[in-house]
């Protein structure tokens, strides 16, 4: 899949700032037809980050959530800068 199509769009809420800053990771509305090795391909593709971990749900709404915990050397609260949502 193409990247650019897999992330939809990064959330945040009070619990993804939390994640941010206490377990960092991101939080990511992705398609729902992407597997956890198409998202974590995209967050390296689109991001120049590495993601360790991927874990997903489907929301009430239908929506695939992402649950993307970035390697050591990356910090997410400078990630979430860049993306202008912290």
């Amino acid at each position: 899949m193409d990247p650019s199509k897999v992330i939809k769009y990064p959330l945040m809420t009070e619990r993804s700032v939390n994640m941010i800053e206490n377990e960092n990771k991101l939080v990511f509305i992705v398609d729902r037809r992407a597997s956890k090795a198409d998202i974590k391909v995209a967050v390296k593709e689109l991001y120049e980050v590495e993601a360790v971990k991927v874990n997903t749900l489907i929301t009430k709404t239908g929506e695939k959530k992402a649950f993307v915990k970035l390697s050591d050397q990356y910090d997410a609260s400078d990630l979430a800068i860049r993306l202008g949502i912290l």
